[in-house]
C-alpha cells in the first residue's frame, strides 16, 4: 500500500477541528470521505497537528496509505473534486512507507493574525482577532523576544493539557505588520513542539503587553512562576493559522 504526504489548506471556521469527532464536522472526516469516494474504499488520514475548532491551516500535512498507487496530480485534483470549498489538497507526494505526518515532524510554524483597525473588518472577521485598542508594536516585540529559547511554558497551556513535560524550545517569535495589510498584526511562532492552546495564550499575552497591561518583566516572570492566571487571555481560535510543518533532523536543545 503506497504512502502519500498531502499538504492541505482549510478555513476552519465551520469545523469542530481537525480530528474526527461526534459533535460536528471535522476536516479529517471530510477529507477521508473525499478520498474514499476517489479510491472506492475507506482511507485513514493522519494529520501533523490536531488543530482546534475554528483554527485554520495553510500547510497542514497529512499522511495516508492508499490501496493502489495514483499519479500525484490525479490524487490532488481527484480529491478536491469531492471536497467542500473550505478545504483543498494543495500537493500530494509519494513518500517512504515509514513516513508519519505527526511523528516524523521536526517542528511547526504558526501565525496568529490580529486586525488592529478601530472598526471591525468584514473581510478579516473569519481569520483575524479584532483588537480595536491601540497596540504598541515595539512592546509586543520585546515581550515576544523574552519567550524565545528553551523554557518551561506551563503558564502558557490550557488547564486540560495532558502533556507530561511542559518544557519546549521556541525557535522564533516575531511580531510585525504585513506590508500588504498595514492594519493587521501578525505574530509568528516557530518551535519544535507545542502545548495545548500554547500559541493562542502566547498571543494573548503579547497583545496584553502591547496594550500596556503586562510589562516585559512580568512576561519573563511567567517562565519562572508558571502562573497561568498572570498570563494573557487565550486569544480566539479564528486568528490562528498552521502555516507550515517541518520534517528532517530536529534542531536545538
Amino acid at each position: 500500500m503506497p504512502t502519500y504526504r498531502l499538504t492541505v489548506c482549510y478555513d476552519g471556521t465551520d469545523f469542530c477541528g481537525w480530528q474526527r469527532q461526534a459533535n460536528g464536522p471535522s476536516v479529517q472526516a471530510v477529507l477521508e470521505a473525499a478520498l474514499a469516494q476517489l479510491v472506492g474504499e475507506p482511507v485513514i488520514c493522519r494529520g501533523a497537528g490536531r488543530t482546534d475548532s475554528g483554527v485554520h491551516a495553510l500547510g497542514q500535512v497529512v499522511s495516508i496509505r492508499l490501496p493502489r498507487e495514483l499519479p500525484e496530480k490525479a490524487l490532488v485534483y481527484g480529491t478536491n473534486n469531492h471536497l467542500p470549498d473550505s478545504v483543498a489538497v494543495m500537493e500530494a507526494v509519494l513518500v517512504e512507507d515509514d513516513f508519519d505526518a505527526r511523528h516524523s515532524s521536526s517542528g511547526k510554524l504558526y501565525r496568529y493574525q490580529i486586525w488592529n483597525g478601530k472598526i471591525r473588518s468584514p473581510l478579516h472577521t473569519r481569520n483575524h482577532w479584532h483588537v480595536g485598542h491601540a497596540l504598541d508594536l515595539a512592546a509586543m516585540s520585546r515581550a515576544a523576544q523574552v519567550l524565545v529559547g528553551r523554557h518551561d511554558f506551563r503558564a502558557f497551556r490550557a488547564a486540560d493539557c495532558e502533556r507530561l513535560t511542559t518544557v519546549r524550545w521556541m525557535k522564533r517569535l516575531e511580531v510585525f505588520r504585513p506590508s500588504h495589510d498595514p492594519l493587521a498584526i501578525h505574530i509568528e511562532v516557530e518551535g519544535t513542539a507545542f502545548l495545548k492552546n500554547m500559541v493562542r495564550i502566547l498571543s494573548g499575552t503579547i497583545v496584553a503587553a502591547g496594550r500596556g497591561l503586562r510589562t516585559v518583566e512580568e512576561v519573563a516572570e511567567l517562565l519562572v512562576t508558571g502562573d497561568r492566571s498572570r498570563a494573557g487571555q487565550t486569544a480566539p481560535a479564528k486568528g490562528l493559522v498552521l502555516v507550515r510543518v517541518d520534517y528532517g533532523r530536529r534542531e536545538g536543545p
